[in-house]
């Protein structure tokens, strides 16, 4: 297959790896000061460029007819704006705050937690998410699918970064060295803790995550997520 990087840095290179790995070919590639090859050759363009960037690297690709996987987060305000785009365009498009098949089998685990815990009052949820220094947003965008996902399946009606009001559900966020990402969500009462955690060692499983969903992608039309490439 041929792919476009839209987005050349850490993550860009990390995909660019895995995919010459697994026999893949990369057409082209654009970044704030780099354009290489031609996005319109590509047969999918894979996104992690930064925020400011995401949505015109996006409608470009899908402007020109090529499916889209994304994981760049930070910019799903004009997110209606980008799938309008790929359904009037005939060709497909694919979000995922995180690409890893581990933290999308724990976004399961969350929901399910969580629906498990809504009838004990006692115990209040919240969240820890540690990343690297030069991560742009906070909270990342799998802090807040694990926290929707806690909203949707319990009587909390929305989040709060570093609060810890009544109704609420508190995330805290760090941001400290090398780290590739930590998710921590606690369940805490005057008796006892619950605490599920998924600890990324590097960024391999978000690379090959996002490859592996490029290739699902190919000859498909509409909108997806990760749960229809992994079939969860």
């Amino acid at each position: 297959m041929k792919f476009a990087l839209l987005g050349y840095g850490r993550m860009g290179k990390a995909i660019e790896q895995i995919a010459l790995e697994r026999g893949h070919e990369i057409v082209c590639k654009i970044d704030k000061n780099l354009t290489e090859g031609k996005l319109h050759e590509a047969d999918a363009a894979i996104n992690f460029s930064i925020p400011d960037a995401a949505v015109d690297n996006i409608s470009s690709a899908l402007n020109q007819g090529v499916p889209v996987v994304c994981g760049t987060t930070g910019w799903l305000d004009a997110y209606q704006q980008v799938t309008q785009i790929a359904q009037e365009r005939n060709t497909a498009f694919l979000y995922a705050s995180n690409f890893s098949v581990g933290v999308n089998l724990f976004f399961k685990l969350n929901k399910v937690l969580a629906q498990m815990m809504k009838s004990h009052k006692e115990y209040k949820a919240s969240m820890e998410e540690t990343h690297h220094i030069h991560k742009l947003d906070a909270p990342s965008g799998t802090a807040i699918t694990l926290a929707e996902g806690i909203i949707e399946n319990s009587d909390l009606i929305d989040w709060k970064l570093g609060e810890n009001a009544k109704d609420s559900f508190s995330i805290q966020s760090h941001r400290e060295g090398e780290v590739p990402g930590t998710h921590s969500i606690k369940y805490e009462s005057p008796i006892d803790d619950i605490t599920i955690e998924h600890k990324a060692h590097n960024r391999k499983g978000f690379a090959l995550g996002a490859v592996i969903a490029a290739e699902w992608m190919v000859g498909k039309k509409g909108i997806f997520n990760m749960d229809d490439v992994l079939n969860l």
